[in-house]
Order: structure tokens, then C-alpha cells, then sequence
């Protein structure tokens, strides 16, 4: 049996826990992509579907969330020179 990499694996390679990333859900009232902003808690592979997916748990950022669960391939990093002065 060939080993084939989890979806999204090669793209979980360029994120670590405490990474700040942005991913985009829908709005209906404002009928737009809205951005949300989050930090990197947990990365790991997941079956969805009887298939083996990458999977990252994120902190939002001033949401009422907890923890969130996404496709590690629906995540954008957040440059550092945004922070930087």
C-alpha cells in the first residue's frame, strides 16, 4: 500500500502552533467575505470523510469562541512585520 501525505500536509508544513492566521467566513447581513484573525493552539491529522485531513484548532481572536476547529488549508499566516515597528 502506497502512503499518501494528509490533505493539506504539505501546506501545515509552513504553520506551528502560536502562528496568528486569517481565514474568511461568509457574511449574509453584510452579503461579503468577512476576515477572521486567530493564534495556532493545535495542528493535527483527522479522517473527514475516510480521508486523512489536516486539521488546525485556533484561538479566535476578540470572538466569543473558545477554540475553533478548520482546514489548515483554509488558514492565511499573518505576516510579523505587521507588528513590528
Amino acid at each position: 500500500m502506497i502512503k499518501k501525505d494528509s490533505f493539506g500536509d504539505v501546506i501545515s508544513k509552513d504553520f506551528e502552533v502560536g502562528d496568528m492566521v486569517e481565514w474568511t467566513t461568509w457574511c449574509a447581513d453584510m452579503e461579503k467575505w468577512a476576515s477572521s484573525y486567530g493564534i495556532i493552539i493545535k495542528i493535527e491529522n483527522q479522517m473527514k470523510s475516510n480521508r486523512l485531513v489536516s486539521i488546525s484548532t485556533v484561538k479566535p481572536i476578540n470572538e466569543s469562541h473558545s477554540e475553533i476547529q478548520l482546514f489548515t488549508i483554509s488558514l492565511r499566516p499573518i505576516s510579523n512585520k505587521l507588528f513590528e515597528h
